[in-house]
């Protein structure tokens, strides 16, 4: 396929400030899907089950969407897998495991093979401090030790980030809230790739072709130069902000077949599956739904909601899913994302909750009717006289102070030289 050939983004409708205030929703967004999953892992299986799982749901995912960003924003190592610390704190930036401002990663580059972060604010640990020392240990200790390496291996197999501190916080309300250092040595040993890596990178999610972005448009069409302290998502063109939404939506595609290939060997059943997986999708269905409406100050009527499903990133990207947009409905085809088990594949007539939630976060009072076409489906908007009440996988996502978490101006100085 040519580049001319390529499916036009759904987010290409959108101007260069409605882009950017949607990037940094859909990071947020990202995160927030352990928010809903976990929490019926641990209903499922127990606590220490769910920390495999997620160990398991990043490990393999962020290596290929890290590569994937890098090539597509023009930072990848000259030689691959040949990276620097500032290639891996630039791929952070636009990781929906560490969303702007939620996850506030502070970075201080000592040289091209040495640096650390600290977090200012971890909206993760907001999350789990409450819930008591095991919950915190097991996020900041089982999960971050391997997940932090997965990641940084996108760039270089021997990069490591250690602790310097954190939590549990000792003593209690220490700020900041964690330290880590990130080294590259040759002396380190290389690291070793989960199994289910080496499967989630045969999706069609891991390989899939984007519209490449226009050079020629205003603003900054990729991030090779320094490393910055808060990316300025508004000081990139347009068509380099549509690029980075659609990758952050194949982010989430790859988070959830990770989330997926743990649960398949926990399961006892293939209707479990299903279920666990239905579960998540909705808590993050209705709490995207809630975000997306207010930052892009959509109406709360039909044809608002129809917007609001044709942005939504279980409908997303393009590329992947297909949907007709029209005046008065979507339409949904198979697709990629069908192929991969993603979250359409969950969706259709016979049950399509999701759908439904996300368009109520707009206006309880909305609906979708879901009619059957053979080798597709129609998705119509209608109001109901009574409004309906919250799902409770939507409720359970509400825990998290992600959910109404308010974004703050920030200015973007260079932390490494041009």
């Amino acid at each position: 396929m040519t580049s001319a050939e390529l499916i036009r983004s759904r987010y290409a409708e959108l101007t260069r400030e409605e882009l950017a205030e949607l990037v940094r929703e859909l990071l947020l967004i990202g995160q927030l899907i352990d928010r809903s999953g976990m929490a019926w892992c641990i209903s499922a299986f127990g606590r220490e089950e769910m920390l495999r799982i997620a160990i398991v749901e990043w490990a393999a995912a962020s290596p290929i969407y890290t590569r994937r960003m890098q090539t597509a924003l023009g930072y990848a190592p000259a030689v691959a897998g040949q990276g620097d610390v500032p290639t891996i704190f630039k791929g952070l930036q636009l990781d929906i495991g560490a969303p702007p401002q939620f996850m506030d990663f502070r970075y201080t580059v000592h040289d091209a093979h040495h640096g650390e972060f600290h977090l200012d604010h971890c909206g993760a640990l907001m999350d789990v401090e409450p819930m008591g020392e095991e919950y915190v240990r097991g996020m900041c200790h089982d999960i971050e030790d391997p997940t932090f390496d997965a990641t940084a291996i996108a760039t270089h197999p021997r990069a490591q980030v250690r602790p310097v501190h954190r939590p549990p916080r000792v003593p209690a309300g220490r700020t900041p809230h964690c330290r880590w250092t990130v080294t590259i040595d040759d002396a380190n040993p290389e690291a070793v790739a989960i199994p289910e890596l080496a499967v989630n990178e045969r999706s069609r999610a891991a390989g899939l072709e984007l519209a490449p972005i226009d050079p020629s448009e205003y603003g900054a069409a990729d991030y090779a130069g320094p490393l910055v302290s808060d990316l300025d998502l508004a000081g990139f063109s347009r068509s380099a902000l549509v690029r980075i939404a659609d990758e952050v939506c194949l982010q989430m595609a790859l988070l959830d077949r990770g989330f997926t290939l743990a649960l398949e060997s926990r399961v006892t059943s293939p209707e479990q599956l299903v279920e666990i997986r239905r579960k998540q999708l909705v808590g993050v269905a209705g709490i995207a739904g809630s975000r997306l409406a207010r930052a892009l100050s959509l109406p709360p009527d039909t044809k608002g909601a129809l917007r609001l499903l044709a942005l939504h990133p279980m409908l997303n990207p393009a590329a992947y899913v297909s949907v007709e947009v029209a005046a008065d409905a979507l339409v949904v085809r198979p697709s990629a994302a069908d192929e991969d088990g993603a979250w359409v594949s969950l969706i259709g007539p016979e049950w399509f909750v999701p759908l439904q939630v996300a368009v109520q976060a707009l206006d309880p009072h909305l609906d979708v009717e879901v009619s059957d076409l053979e080798d597709r489906w129609r998705v119509e908007v209608v109001r109901r006289p009574e409004p309906a009440p919250e799902a409770a996988e939507v409720a359970v996502v509400r825990f998290s102070t992600g959910a109404d978490f308010a974004f703050e101006p920030r200015r973007s100085l260079p932390i490494t030289p041009v």
